[in-house]
């Protein structure tokens, strides 16, 4: 007698909150085969043998069904013919009648399931771009470490066409995007293996310049500066303000709840995951950021990234500060106040939310209550410079 089913991570493998591999199980002669459909979903995706909560639910059924026929059909076919169930072969077989899509079209339709921030998928649409422009990199039989050394060499020299050089930090964050698409290629079992697993020192970030931060004086005097009540300056300001002692990115600033965070022995704590990185991060608000939200009630004023650096600008020239105001730079700004007041660097990675995995690795048994206590003694010391 020959059964089948399609069953959710059966080897038990998938970790909380991720997404797992739905295999077609066949079972004959009590012999049970796992033959993967290439589908991976949440587990509360998958339910009463369908994928719901699913943005592509309907297409995902249809693709289940046809698998499953399919591989009854040539499951069947090798019992009749008196041939060994060949698991490679009949999935082979399988695939071939439902996934016809070339590397790019896979990749187009993979982007719009990334769960990332809209600024983050542009520099995943900007690679399909590239990719479509280098014209080599198009075919799953086209993924290959030689192309990739290829493509390397045609972003660096050939920017859009125009003969541009790119640096080796913007190379980096090509590279970047197509090595997590072909991973999520190869989970899907579209290629056999990541070529970047083979090519781990190939193509780095290169070195990084000094950060620039701001000093507390500097910090001071952005506090201290009144703008016109109202203005698109003050909201920059406060916003910047709220930045410096959060450590949060813009991207995190923008969605900022305060009702989803705590009330830790009176003071406001939250652990949630970076919105571009999906990095978990813990955070505590300082009186300087509380001063912010209580002036909009307990809410952060909005505003789109282009505005917030042009007005950040104006503001650090009405300050007299010369180094240029910008998002990013209030993130560098809360990291270096906390290390030169006394917060362990393993807990100010914490708090930012590293995505470097050398980091995250060092960092990963450092405790949320360790953190809160050196929020806790920074506050302290802001107070006491307050009163």
């Amino acid at each position: 007698m020959i059964t089948s089913a399609i069953v959710f991570d059966h080897r038990g493998r998938v970790r909380p909150n991720g997404e797992g591999p739905l295999e077609v199980r066949v079972t004959a002669g009590r012999k049970p085969y796992y033959i993967s459909t290439g589908v991976r979903v949440h587990e509360y995706q998958w339910q009463f043998n369908k994928v719901v909560n699913h943005p592509q639910a309907n297409a995902l059924n249809e693709r289940l069904g046809i698998l499953l026929d399919k591989i009854m059909s040539l499951v069947n076919k090798c019992i009749e013919d008196g041939q060994d169930i060949n698991v490679a072969s009949i999935r082979r077989q399988a695939w071939e009648t439902v996934h016809k899509q070339t590397a790019i079209e896979w990749m187009k339709k993979e982007i719009t399931q990334l769960p990332l921030a809209y600024g983050t998928i542009k520099h995943y649409h900007t690679l399909i771009k590239r990719l479509e422009e280098f014209g080599l990199i198009m075919d799953w039989h086209d993924v290959t470490a030689e192309n990739i050394f290829k493509f390397d060499a045609f972003i660096r020299k050939n920017v859009k066409g125009r003969g541009v050089n790119l640096s080796t930090s913007s190379a980096y964050n090509y590279h970047k995007c197509l090595k997590a698409l072909l991973a999520r290629a190869e989970k899907s079992e579209l290629i056999p293996s990541n070529p970047y697993n083979r090519l781990r020192r190939e193509f780095s970030r290169g070195e990084k310049q000094n950060t620039e931060y701001l000093t507390e004086d500097e910090m001071a005097k952005i506090q201290k500066f009144k703008p016109a009540r109202g203005s698109f300056m003050e909201r920059a300001r406060d916003l910047f303000i709220f930045q410096m002692f959060t450590g949060l990115s813009f991207s995190d600033m923008t969605v900022f709840d305060i009702s989803a965070y705590k009330k830790v022995r009176g003071k406001w704590c939250i652990i949630a995951s970076r919105i571009k990185t999906g990095v978990p991060y813990v955070n505590q608000l300082l009186p300087p950021a509380v001063d912010v939200l209580e002036r909009y009630d307990m809410s952060l004023p909005k505003m789109t990234n282009q505005v917030y650096n042009r007005e950040l600008k104006q503001v650090g020239m009405a300050c007299g500060i010369t180094t240029p105001l910008h998002s990013h730079l209030a993130r560098h700004t809360f990291a270096t106040f906390m290390l030169r007041n006394g917060a362990k660097i393993e807990n100010v990675s914490k708090m930012l939310g590293h995505t470097n995995i050398k980091m995250t690795q060092r960092y990963a048994k450092v405790l949320a209550e360790s953190v809160h206590e050196d929020f806790d003694m920074i506050a302290a010391k802001i107070k006491k410079k307050t009163k």
